[in-house]
């Protein structure tokens, strides 16, 4: 969930690159099925809504030349920055304006958009359609975008858990062993002993940019897994909880004693920088980040170490993400837009992207043939194995040590979120600029919180 986004990143998979996202506050209206395919002057063609992150604006570039030269459908992109797209998606979907006929959702929006029936189930298309081989995608994508009247919404474009990336030889200089599977303890000590290693570098980089797909996102896996929550399972709101605290306290003394400079104003783009310049020793994040460290022009290819996300009372805390296909309910063109999403989610065009701009630069973390793919593995060695076990051990149903009210590891499944997350990562960010105290921050986050909660009960 590479961070949010209103600005695009350099050569990254933002999921999550990051997420921020609008609130999603406007009931569903009548719609209608989708069916046959619009007109244009020279053939059929299919409106797609998307964000501009950079393996979609590679899929733009690449589309014409080959899906509307293979099928004849015309494909008419908007493309727009995260948070304008996750804005106009909101607004055309939930007054099911049929202007667009596919657009870029998330694990997050989908379990929402689909109980407002506001998306068209894909199932009957999969089903038909066995040069897809949905089993090929994996389990636990699939599990994220099919909601709950079992049926399937979206397709996933690319995937991501997250993971912590370390350097080798920065690693080797000072004597420092990094454990496979490390606690966030370790994980502090070893950051502790790496700072200072070389001239301006520090020991880590964590997340401290406010933004529910920012700082929320890391901080909430560190909380998953020290014990704590946001609501119980009967809408009980914890943030001052004694591990909810334990755990924004730990997140909050790391960054600021070990932590990167203007760490109020780093997310993931700037925490990417701060890795890739040679300014952090280590950095816990998403896995899509891997692909632009290990890149042909990257200064740091070939020095990143990649290891499971830190946990402490859980076997793993890795979140999920990906960016994925909807087709929109109100859509006359469902065929055409079935059709676009098979090419772009399929194999096919994995192979395209790996023939063409490297393997590196394919839209992975979706398919179990790409771990199969000897070219992909190659160029992907260093961290493919690392992703592929975050992604599989992901567990949104059940990402802590207590039953939860709604699914997400790095965010809470209900449309509230967005606004509160936020908020909440508003007050925790003044704590990491020292302008409050964490229990400052979480008395006013909890008061928050319970609102939400009582909306539930």
């Amino acid at each position: 969930m590479p961070g949010p986004a209103s600005r695009p990143l350099p050569l990254v998979r933002r999921g999550a690159a990051a997420l921020a996202v609008a609130a999603l506050l406007t009931a569903a209206v009548g719609c209608a099925g989708a069916g046959g395919g619009s007109k244009t002057g020279d053939g059929q063609s299919v409106n797609v809504l998307m964000v501009n992150n950079p393996p979609m604006v590679e899929l733009q570039k690449l589309t014409a030349e080959h899906f509307t030269k293979e099928t004849g459908i015309k494909v008419n992109f908007t493309v727009l920055p995260e948070n304008d797209v996750r804005d106009k998606i909101s607004q055309d979907f939930s007054n099911q304006a049929g202007q667009y006929d596919v657009a870029t959702i998330s694990n997050y929006e989908v379990p929402i958009y689909a109980k407002n029936n506001w998306l068209h189930p894909l199932d009957a298309y999969v089903a038909k359609d066995t040069a897809f081989e949905q089993n090929d995608i994996l389990e636990p994508l699939r599990t994220s975008l099919t909601a709950a009247d079992g049926k399937l919404y979206a397709e996933p474009f690319y995937g991501e858990s997250s993971f912590l990336m370390y350097r080798k030889d920065v690693f080797a200089e000072k004597g420092l062993t990094m454990p496979d599977r490390p606690t966030w303890q370790q994980v502090a000590d070893l950051a502790a002993k790496a700072d200072g290693a070389r001239p301006g570098m520090k020991g880590i980089c964590l997340r401290g940019l406010p933004g529910w797909g920012e700082l929320m996102a890391p901080l909430t896996t560190v909380v998953n897994t020290m014990g704590g929550t946001w609501f119980t399972n009967d809408w009980q709101a914890q943030l001052t909880s004694p591990e909810f605290k334990k755990a924004t306290q730990f997140y909050v003394d790391l960054v600021r004693e070990h932590g990167q400079p203007g760490a109020p104003q780093s997310g993931y783009a700037e925490c990417l920088n701060s890795l890739t310049q040679g300014k952090t020793a280590m950095w816990y994040d998403a896995t899509a980040a891997a692909g632009s460290l290990e890149a042909a022009d990257s200064p740091v290819k070939g020095q990143i170490g990649y290891v499971q996300a830190p946990v402490e009372k859980t076997e793993s805390s890795g979140w999920l993400y990906t960016w994925a296909w909807g087709i929109q309910k109100a859509s006359k063109n469902g065929d055409n837009a079935w059709k676009f999403i098979s090419w772009a989610s399929g194999k096919k065009y994995e192979e395209l992207v790996g023939a063409q701009l490297g393997w590196a630069n394919v839209p992975a973390g979706k398919r179990s043939s790409t771990y199969d793919n000897p070219e992909y593995r190659k160029e992907a060695a260093a961290f493919a194995d690392v992703t592929l076990g975050a992604i599989r051990s992901a567990r949104p149903a059940d990402p802590g040590v207590q039953p939860r009210p709604a699914p997400g590891i790095q965010f809470v499944g209900i449309p509230e979120f967005t606004d509160l997350g936020t908020k909440v990562s508003q007050e925790i960010s003044a704590a990491i600029g020292g302008r409050q105290s964490v229990d400052e921050a979480l008395a006013k986050s909890q008061t928050l919180a319970e609102k939400v909660a009582k909306e539930h009960r």
